[in-house]
C-alpha cells in the first residue's frame, strides 16, 4: 500500500505529511485518531518483508525498542501491519536531523560536539543495558531539538536491516561510512560498534569531513578496516582528539569499554576536567592517537611526553609534522640493524686485539685497553633484559569494567597474572549478565600476583503473573469494545517494572499490544464474527518476559431483536 494524505493505518494513524524517505521506507507526519496526539509513523519497503522470518523478527524489535524508556531515544508506540505493510508508530520529536545541521554549518564546536556525544552515549547505555545494540548510528539517526536535546531513531529498525541479503536492495552498505571495522569485515555487532559509529560521527562534526571517503561503498569498507584516519585539526584541543581517536581504534577492545564511559569522559572534558575523563576513559591522556597503536610505540621509547602526542597533530595543517613520522618509520629498523653490525664489528676487533696482544708479552697499556672492551658487552644485555622483566605489571581497572567475565580474564592473563573469579550478584538485565563490575587488586601489581574478577551472574527470571485479566463485560456484539484489566505485577529485587504485552485470540485487536508500566487496563476491539476470543497478559521486567497469565474468555455475539431475550441468553454462558 503506498503511502499518502489521508491515509489511515490501523484504523487509527491518519497521514498528514511526508517528514522524509530514505532507504527503508518514508516517514509521515501524523495523527492518532484516538487519543488526538502527532505522532511519526515509518512505513518499511515492500521488499524488506521478502524474508520469511523478517516480520517476527521485526515484531520481537519493534517491542524491545518499545520497553527501552530513555529521554534521548525516541519512544515507539505501537506496531502493526495493514496491507501487506509493516509499520512503526514513534514519538513525532520537534527540531532536525544533526545531518541537516551539518549540511547546513559544516563544522560544529568543539562544547556542542561533546554535548552531542556525551547525551546520544547515555541513551545507548540505556539500550545496551537492554541488550539492544543500534547498528546504524550516523546523523541522520540523530535528531536535535530546539532546546539542544539529542534524541535517537529508528532502534526498532537498525537491528533488523543488516538480517536482510545484501544483494536484496544494497540499502545495508547505504551508511558504510559510519560502519565499524568488525561490521565491515561480517562480524557481529556489539555494543562498541556504536561506540565507534558514534565517534565517526564526532570526527565528521569536528573536522567538517567523514574520515574515510572513497569511490564505491566497498573502498569504504575496505578503508575502515585497513586505513588510519586523518588527523583531526589542532584547533580540537588534544584531550577531545584522543577520545574521538580512541572511540574509532580499528581493535573493539582499545574503545571506549562501554557508553557509558565515553558519557562520563565526554561530560567532563565539557567540564575540563581531563583528569576525571582520563578516568573513565584513559586513552583521552595520549595512549591513542590517530596513528596505529604500532606505529606509537617506537616513538615513545626515550620520549617525553609532549613527544609521545606527536602522531596526533593534523597532517594537513603542520606539513613538517606530516613528514616526521613517515620518515621516522621506514628508517628505524635499519639503523638498529647497523647499530647491531658495528657492534658485532667493534667486539670482534676487540677479541682479536685481546688475543694478538696475549703473544706479544705483558703491557700494561695493552692489558687495559683489553679489559676496558668487554665491560661494553656485560653492559649491553641487561640494557635489552630491562623492558622484560618489569618490577611490576599495569593493571588498568577501568579498562576491565563492563567487559566480558571471559574476555577480561583472557586479556589479564596475557599480562602474565593469573586470574579468578566471583559472583558480584545478579543482573537486572540480561545484558548485563557475565560483565565485570571490580577489578582487585589494580594498579601496579607484582608479577604473578592473581587478579580477582568480580562479575555479574544472570538476572531472576520473572515468576508467572498473579491473577488472571478480567474484562468489562463477558459478552460483546462484533467490532465491539470491552476493558481488559489485570493486577499490576511485581518483579524481582533490582529490577523495574517497563510494560505488559496483551494477546487476543481469533482476530481480536488491542489498540497496541504493548502497555506502559503505570496502565493495568486497556481496550480490547472484537472480530467483526460471532463467536468467542480470549485474553491473556504477560508483563517485562526490563528486557526480561514472564510467563502469560490464564486467559479470559469473551463471547462476541450480534444482539438480539428485543433486548429482553438478550439479557436471559447471557445468563447460562455464565
Amino acid at each position: 500500500m503506498r503511502p499518502s494524505a489521508g491515509l489511515t493505518f490501523g484504523g487509527r494513524y491518519e497521514l498528514q505529511s511526508r517528514i522524509a524517505i530514505g532507504g527503508m521506507g518514508e516517514v509521515w507526519q501524523a495523527t492518532d485518531l484516538v487519543i488526538g496526539r502527532q505522532v511519526a509513523i515509518k512505513i518499511l519497503k515492500d521488499e524488506y518483508l521478502g524474508d520469511p522470518g523478517f516480520l517476527e523478527r521485526f515484531r520481537a524489535e519493534a517491542r524491545h525498542a518499545a520497553l527501552v524508556n530513555h529521554e534521548g531515544i525516541a519512544n515507539v508506540f505501537d506496531y502493526g501491519e495493514e496491507e501487506g505493510s509493516a509499520y512503526l508508530v514513534m514519538e513525532l520529536v520537534p527540531g532536525e536531523a544533526l545531518s541537516t545541521i551539518l549540511e547546513r554549518e559544516h563544522v560544529l564546536s568543539t562544547d556542542k560536539v561533546l554535548d552531542i556525544v556525551a547525551q546520544t552515549a547515555a541513551a545507548l547505555q540505556a539500550a545496551h543495558a537492554a541488550g539492544l545494540v543500534h547498528r546504524d548510528i550516523k546523523p541522520g539517526n540523530l535528531l536535535i531539538t530546539p532546546d539542544g536535546r539529542v534524541k535517537i531513531t529508528d532502534f526498532g529498525i537498525a537491528r533488523i536491516a543488516d538480517q536482510v541479503p545484501l544483494t536484496a536492495t544494497g540499502q545495508v552498505m547505504g551508511t558504510v561510512q559510519y560502519l565499524s571495522p568488525e561490521q565491515a569485515s561480517g562480524h557481529p555487532a556489539s555494543p562498541t560498534t556504536d561506540i565507534y559509529s558514534l565517534g565517526i560521527v564526532a570526527y565528521e562534526c569536528l573536522a567538517g569531513r567523514r574520515p574515510f571517503t572513497g569511490e564505491s561503498q566497498v573502498a569504504i569498507a575496505m578503508a575502515q578496516i585497513n586505513e588510519t584516519p586523518p588527523d583531526l585539526p589542532l584547533t580540537v584541543s588534544e584531550p577531545v582528539r584522543n577520545l574521538v581517536y580512541a572511540c574509532i581504534a580499528k581493535n573493539p577492545a582499545d574503545r571506549p569499554p562501554s557508553a557509558a564511559h565515553l558519557s562520563r569522559a565526554a561530560s567532563a572534558l565539557r567540564r575540563g576536567d581531563v583528569q576525571g575523563a582520563a578516568a573513565a576513559v584513559p586513552a583521552v591522556l595520549g595512549t591513542m592517537g590517530a596513528a596505529t597503536a604500532a606505529t606509537m610505540l617506537m616513538p615513545q621509547q626515550g620520549a617525553t611526553t609532549a613527544t609521545t602526542v606527536l602522531p596526533a597533530t593534523p597532517a594537513g595543517d603542520a606539513p613538517g609534522d606530516e613528514q616526521a613520522p613517515k620518515k621516522r618509520s621506514p628508517w628505524t629498523w635499519p639503523l638498529i640493524v647497523l647499530i647491531v653490525i658495528l657492534a658485532i664489528v667493534l667486539i670482534g676487533t676487540i677479541v682479536a686485539l685481546a688475543v694478538n696482544s696475549g703473544g706479544s708479552g705483558p703491557a700494561t697499556p695493552t692489558t687495559k685497553t683489553a679489559t676496558a672492551p668487554p665491560t661494553e658487552p656485560t653492559t649491553a644485555p641487561p640494557t635489552a633484559e630491562t623492558p622484560t622483566t618489569p618490577s611490576t605489571v599495569q593493571v588498568d581497572r577501568n579498562a576491565y569494567l563492563g567487559m566480558n567475565v571471559d574476555d577480561a580474564a583472557a586479556a589479564i592473563e596475557a599480562l602474565g597474572l593469573p586470574t579468578s573469579r566471583q559472583s558480584g550478584g545478579r543482573a537486572t538485565d540480561p545484558g548485563q549478565t557475565n560483565t565485570v563490575t571490580d577489578v582487585n587488586p589494580s594498579g601496579p601489581v607484582q608479577p604473578g600476583t592473581t587478579i580477582v574478577l568480580t562479575f555479574l551472574e544472570a538476572p531472576e527470571e520473572p515468576a508467572a503473573p498473579t491473577g488472571n485479566p478480567t474484562v468489562s463485560s463477558e459478552t460483546v456484539e462484533p467490532g465491539g469494545t470491552v476493558t481488559v484489566s489485570w493486577p499490576a505485577q511485581t518483579c524481582p529485587a533490582g529490577q523495574t517494572l517497563s510494560g505488559y504485552e496483551i494477546t487476543a485470540s481469533n482476530g481480536a485487536n488491542p489498540p497496541s499490544s504493548v502497555v506502559p508500566a503505570g496502565s493495568t487496563s486497556t481496550p480490547v476491539t472484537a472480530p467483526d464474527a460471532a463467536g468467542t476470543f480470549d485474553v491473556a497478559f504477560s508483563y517485562f521486567c526490563g528486557q526480561l518476559q514472564s510467563p502469560k497469565s490464564g486467559s479470559t474468555t469473551v463471547t462476541v455475539e450480534a444482539a438480539p431483536a428485543d433486548g429482553g431475550g438478550g439479557g436471559s441468553a447471557s445468563k447460562p454462558e455464565n
